[in-house]
């Protein structure tokens, strides 16, 4: 299953026309807290996993908590 965060509005984040997923909801909430994990699995539009996302690069996938501490 694929996810995507919700934006204030129901929408989901893109990049590029792309949506930003991610396989794991817990793991992007953790990352963006007060947003909400959406399964966009069925979606028919593009998608782009968020460590490709320019912002993640600092970020080591998969995710560590130890990492945030």
């Amino acid at each position: 299953m694929m996810f995507a965060l919700e934006t204030t509005d129901g929408d989901v984040f893109t990049l590029g026309g792309e949506i930003l997923v991610h396989d794991n909801p817990a793991e992007l909430e953790f990352l963006f807290p007060g947003r909400k994990a959406k399964d966009v699995s069925a979606t028919r539009w593009p998608t782009r996993p968020w460590k490709d996302h320019p912002e993640m690069a600092g970020i080591r996938w998969p995710l560590r908590r130890e990492d945030f501490r």
